[in-house]
Formats: structure tokens, sequence, C-alpha cells
């Protein structure tokens, strides 16, 4: 199995997002990938000046920016996994912040509300995005259970553990990292302790540029970078031994070792 992490810069522009995804969509399975994994809310970057809001440029599930990346993970036969504005009828102003999951058949297996909204470090998300009232539930796949947090989410371990007590193998991370004093050293510590704490893969896609500070990685079960970016666009890809989290869970059986009469209410 094989696994490509995107890393963007984002424009207010729909169609050229929309156009340089299905490029590396495209990349990816040229590299032999399975998944590719790209940016959260990767459909349109709004200055925070800008007169336009979420809702403007926001689509329903069934509208043309997923429907051409549904056809796209079709016709490339790779599962793609990217952020977008999901409008709600009715709304002028919001959105909600939808990571969707298109399997290589280009079907929609989910589409997961970010639950947990920035409104922190001086940014409140929460005045432009509707908060998701859903927990992520674990995707079945060929290859393994998916699990999908969105950026500020991976701050929450319960959500991880959450998902690794529920199967899931690999935690995919749509994000679009803010930059900032210790920010990008936070990214990897908490990135990194989620794959150690739960002994699962993660990939984690961030934005570049912008108001973004990259630094998009690929990470094993023991917390082992094994590919990652720097301040520029581009597009990791390794190679996942499937096998790899049996073993390293024989040594380090922390989650199997977990004594929830003692923390859990």
């Amino acid at each position: 199995m094989k696994v490509a992490v995107a890393q963007l810069k984002t424009s207010s522009d729909k169609n050229v997002n929309l156009e340089k995804a299905k490029n590396y969509i495209k990349k990816a399975k040229a590299l032999g990938a399975d998944f590719v994994l790209l940016p959260e809310i990767y459909m349109a970057f709004i200055p925070s000046a800008s007169d336009i809001t979420p809702a403007k440029v926001a689509e329903p599930l069934d509208g043309p920016f997923v429907s051409a990346l549904s056809m796209s993970a079709r016709e490339n036969h790779i599962n793609v996994i990217c952020g977008i504005f999901e409008s709600k009828p009715g709304e002028q102003f919001k959105a909600y912040n939808t990571t969707v999951f298109l399997n290589s058949s280009g079907e929609l297996v989910q589409a997961y509300r970010k639950t947990h909204l920035y409104d922190a470090f001086n940014y409140k998300e929460s005045n432009q995005i509707i908060p998701g009232t859903a927990a992520q539930e674990v995707i079945e796949t060929e290859f393994g259970k998916v699990g999908m947090m969105v950026c500020y989410e991976v701050r929450f371990p319960e959500i991880s553990r959450k998902l690794a007590l529920e199967g899931a193998d690999f935690i995919f991370v749509p994000s679009g990292w803010v930059d900032g004093a210790m920010k990008e050293d936070h990214w990897e510590t908490i990135l990194r302790t989620r794959a150690i704490e739960n002994t699962v893969f993660v990939f984690a896609s961030n934005q570049v540029g912008n108001i973004f500070s990259g630094r998009s990685m690929i990470i094993d079960p023991m917390g082992v970078i094994m590919a990652s970016t720097g301040e520029e666009e581009g597009l990791i890809i390794s190679e996942i031994d499937l096998n790899r989290i049996d073993r390293v869970r024989a040594k380090l059986p922390s989650v199997a070792d977990r004594k929830p009469e003692f923390y859990v209410k």
C-alpha cells in the first residue's frame, strides 16, 4: 500500500484549486499511490480582509467541486481525501468545514463535518464555520480501517483514541495549520504523539503559503517521520507496511494495556 500527501497553496479561485487537485491526484496515481490526502478547506482561501464569506464559495456534497474530485478518483482508481466548504441550505454566511472521503470508484463514502473548531490563538473559526454534530466514524477499506481528524482536532487526544479503539489503522489529518510562535513545533510534536500513543500511521496534509505553515508529514506507529515537506508545495509518498502496526503493538501494547476503570467516568 502507498499513501501520497499533497501540500498545496490555495487560491481564492475554486477552479484553479480544483485543477491543481486533479493534477496532484493524477501525480499520486502515477507514483503508485492507493490514497492521496489533500489539505483542509482546500476549496478556496478566504483572506481575513475579504468580503467573501464561506457561504459564497461553499457547495453541496453533490456540487461541481466534489463531483469533479469524484470523477478524478474514479478515473485514476485512487482513494481521495479532501477538505471543502460545504453549504447549508438557508445559511447566508457560514458553511461547514467538511472532509470528504471518496473511494477508488469515485463513491462518496463519508463526509465528516469538523466538530472542534479553531477558537484559539486569537482566531475564531466559529465566526465563519458551522460545527459538525456527529463524530467521525471509522471507514472500512481494502487496506485497513481509516479514521479522520481535521487540523485543530489533533489537539484533542480523545478523538484519536476513540478512532483507535474502533480499530483505526490509519488516521488522515487534512489541515490548514496557521503559522505562528511555537505552532510548527506543536504540529510535529502532537502528530507524532497521536501516532505513538495509538500505535497507528498518521498522514497529515497541511496548506502552505498565505497564512499556513506547511510541514506535511507521514508518521509510522512508532512516531518515526517517514516523509515530510518544508515550506513549498509538493507531494510526498511512502510505502506502508501493513504489518508494522502489529509488530509495534507486540512490543508497545499501550492501547491494549489501558485500564479505563481508572479514568473513564
